[in-house]
């Protein structure tokens, strides 16, 4: 499964440790930055993680910023992501399972450990879509994405 995972300088320290935690699981990684501590903006992460995913380049994408709220708008402005902000492993569960989120966002002040962050990733990752009553919301939801584009 390949991961493209960004990150803006508030939340570089939490991608490097997901990265080598993934890595170490047999996840193909791409890391599109940021790659410091130094000030950048969160949007242009967001953006690229999206279009990744919307290009086939990769299955998921992981974004993380101070609060995860600015990744999770922005990339929810590129067609056919639908990115979750999680704060624990039943959001993680519940994005996947009836929301089919194609993109985790998390806030890199919610955690207190990185094992706390270790569940909600991968939770995320290993928990497939359920379909059934959850695929009618989400194609109503892709309908209106692709019409409200259509008519703008």
């Amino acid at each position: 499964m390949k991961i493209v995972i960004g990150a803006d300088h508030r939340g570089f320290k939490i991608k490097e440790f997901l990265k080598k935690l993934l890595k170490e699981r047999g996840y193909e990684i791409k890391d599109i930055g940021s790659f410091s501590e130094d000030s950048v903006d969160y949007p242009d992460f967001a953006i690229k993680v999206g279009e990744e995913i919307t290009k086939g380049e990769a299955d998921f994408g992981i974004l993380i910023c101070m609060t995860g709220i600015g990744m999770e708008i922005a990339a929810n402005k590129v067609k056919g992501i639908r990115a979750a902000l999680c704060r624990d492993e039943e959001d993680a569960y519940l994005a996947r399972a009836h929301n089919n989120a194609n993109v985790l966002t998390l806030g890199a002040k919610n955690f207190e450990n990185e094992k706390e962050i270790e569940k909600i990733v991968l939770k995320f990752l290993e928990t497939p879509f359920e379909g059934g009553r959850h695929e009618r919301r989400i194609k109503k939801i892709l309908q209106y994405e692709n019409n409200s584009l259509r008519s703008g």
